[in-house]
């Protein structure tokens, strides 16, 4: 039978479905043709059956046969090699297509999948970048395993984007197109996917919140009773009333001291966290308090510490155990309260709270709100962000401290001579705004009102913290697009802490964020004198501000609203004596107002304790309650 006709008939059989035939057929005819049709039909009837290692040495032939050694062929004989487990001629393969075409999208694929595992780090980076160019779903899954969490790699960014294209119906890679567009300060995404989400909530369509982690939903939502609706948290599940309770009234013995546990992966001297309470846990009183930290930090941050962890109490690691073994360790100590310091923050393990460790389960510190999905008893808190209207929110009870919620260390946290204007290329005959905190508090809602200050104040600038390019040119060019003047804005690199703390008292008032208000970045600024301005929030993290200037004695920096907080700022931008006496009672206060006498706090906090341990040996359950205030200091609490 001619050639010609042979190989139509073994085309028809492939076409058919009648693969055994046209295999039969077209094996015959390798050995004499002069060109690779034979071998296509061939690889391709060979992966039909079933048969990867054969067809990719098939689609190879195929390719090689060919004058110019088609692409089309190596990527298919590649990636059946690399389905046939032969990783070495998968990996030849691959690295021959992209020496032909670098940015070959299937060879990227089929490298990235072989690197994975290990080797060549600086190729895998290449090529794991390279698969967000492609338009294939299964190399855009790829690249959300191998780049997804990476937030400081703005081609995540445009890997959600697509992926938001092709799933417009998952929520959750919609809830993580958001989060990184708020990471790159991608304002025009932000804009139009939180408008969609506004339109419908008012609809009544909650189900895309209960894709949204707890903490990514404060960025955006200020309101208490949509924050719990954001539910999606990993391996966390809250205990039956039932549950809780038998927890609560567990056999357990209360010794003379009160054993105090906390929970967290933050216990070294450099983290924000111990910014705020390293003074407090050195200032317990170790003739009541039994004081123990059960640490899940990791080794390469703990070797960052620079000694503090000595002085806070002892220190059980547990980051090596699973959820068993250390609540089991936690329940060995002999626990009556235990602190969780992180809540629904990166790296946390609250889950360990629903083992049922302590008679007394508590919240406090890291996480501004209720947290769903974990069994605490209470959350410690204060009249300012905790008023009595956000009890229906919340599922833990109120324990109100008298001044502030929040601790800060006096002692350790530097407070170096501010610097030079100049020196940080500030201009020294205009009003300078500043806003430090991390770029994903800075929202479309803080933008729009900085937005309003400075077109208020044109003779006024905005020192702004952003890290990297893209954030700085997205965040450029929303105020272009808003009509700020081009000499209104300045960008501040991230540096470390002392020198932070140095610049930002060239600066002459701080603009808070909302809905998420500064916290730590906050009290940093109050510490090194700057004033910082804000308004009243509508939930936890929108009040800390409030709190925290109300503790500082500067309430009059909380204006009632969005207008009033413009008109704040532009009444302040053109007091030039007002600013300075600002910043002259702050500096009288710091050592005499409560915000930073951490040996106050921590009497409080202990009174605190004291309160919830009496109630759960009298065997009552947990309720709200305040703590009243101890009298006035008198003087100063640090030389």
């Amino acid at each position: 039978m001619p050639f010609e006709d042979t190989l139509l008939r073994a085309r028809a059989a492939f076409d058919q479905g009648r693969y055994p035939q046209s295999l039969e057929l077209v094996s015959g005819l390798i050995a004499t043709a002069t060109d690779n049709r034979p071998a296509v039909l061939l690889a391709e009837t060979l992966e039909k059956l079933a048969m990867p290692a054969q067809a990719a040495e098939a689609f190879e032939h195929a390719a090689r046969k060919a004058a110019d050694a088609p692409l089309t062929l190596l990527r298919r004989s590649a990636r059946l090699y690399l389905d046939a487990g032969q990783r070495d001629r998968a990996l030849a393969l691959a690295v021959e297509i992209r020496s032909q075409n670098p940015a070959d999208a299937e060879a990227a694929f089929i490298l990235a999948t072989l690197l994975a595992g290990g080797g060549q780090p600086e190729l895998l980076q290449r090529v794991q970048n390279e698969l967000v160019a492609s338009d294939v779903p299964e190399h855009l899954m790829l690249a959300v395993q191998l780049i997804g969490d990476d937030t400081r790699n703005p081609n995540t960014l445009t890997l959600f984007g697509k992926l938001r294209a092709l799933y417009p119906a998952d929520p959750y890679v919609r809830m993580t197109l958001i989060a990184l567009a708020r990471e790159f300060c991608d304002y025009p995404t932000l804009e139009s996917e939180e408008r969609a989400l506004a339109d419908e909530i008012i609809a009544g369509d909650y189900s895309a919140l209960a894709a949204e982690s707890p903490h990514s939903n404060l960025m955006w939502c200020g309101d208490e009773r949509l924050n719990r609706l954001a539910a999606n948290i990993t391996d966390c599940k809250l205990p039956s009333p039932a549950a809780s309770r038998a927890r609560q009234t567990m056999a357990h013995s209360f010794g003379k001291k009160l054993r105090i546990g906390y929970l967290s992966s933050d216990f070294w001297d450099d983290h924000a966290t111990m910014r705020l309470l390293r003074s407090v846990l050195a200032a317990h009183d170790t003739e009541k308090f039994d004081v123990t930290l059960f640490c899940y930090t990791p080794e390469r941050f703990v070797g960052f510490d620079g000694g503090g962890r000595r002085e806070w109490g002892r220190i059980v690691r547990i980051e090596a155990l699973d959820d068993a073994a250390a609540a089991n360790t936690i329940r060995e100590h002999g626990i009556d309260i235990l602190v969780d310091l992180k809540g629904h923050t990166g790296g946390s393990r609250s889950r360990l709270m629903n083992l049922a460790v302590a008679p007394v389960h508590v919240q406090w510190l890291g996480f501004p709100g209720s947290c769903i999905e974990v069994d605490c008893d209470y959350v410690i808190g204060d009249a300012f962000v905790l008023p009595d209207s956000s009890k229906p929110h919340y599922h833990e009870k109120f324990c109100r401290l008298p001044e502030s919620y929040q601790p800060n260390d006096p002692f350790h946290r530097a407070l170096p001579a501010p610097a030079n204007r100049r020196a940080q290329g500030l201009p020294t005959d205009r009003f300078v705004f500043c806003t430090f905190n991390s770029q994903r508090k800075n929202s479309p809602a803080s933008m729009e009102l900085w937005t309003r200050v400075l077109k208020a104040n044109p003779q006024a600038m905005l020192w702004m913290m952003c890290d990297g390019v893209f954030a700085r040119n997205q965040t450029a060019a929303y105020f272009r697009r808003a009509g700020v003047g081009s000499g209104q804005v300045m960008f501040a690199q991230k540096m470390a802490y002392p020198g932070h703390m140095a610049r930002m008292q060239a600066a002459d008032l701080g603009l808070d964020t909302f809905p998420v208000n500064g916290h730590t970045t906050t009290s940093d600024m109050l510490w090194g004198g700057l004033p910082v301005a804000t308004f009243r929030g509508s939930n936890f993290a929108s009040r800390v501000s409030e709190s925290l200037l109300n503790a500082i004695g500067l309430p009059e920096l909380v204006a009632e609203d969005a207008d009033g907080f413009v008109a704040l700022c532009t009444a302040l931008a053109n007091d030039p004596r007002r600013v300075a006496e600002l910043k002259a009672r702050l500096a009288e206060n710091r050592f005499r107002a409560p915000l930073f006498d951490a040996e106050r706090f921590c009497r409080h906090l202990e009174i605190a304790y004291r309160m919830m341990a009496e109630r759960a040996q009298a065997g009552l359950a947990p309720d709200h309650f305040d703590v009243e205030a101890l009298p006035a200091r008198q003087g100063t609490f640090r030389g």
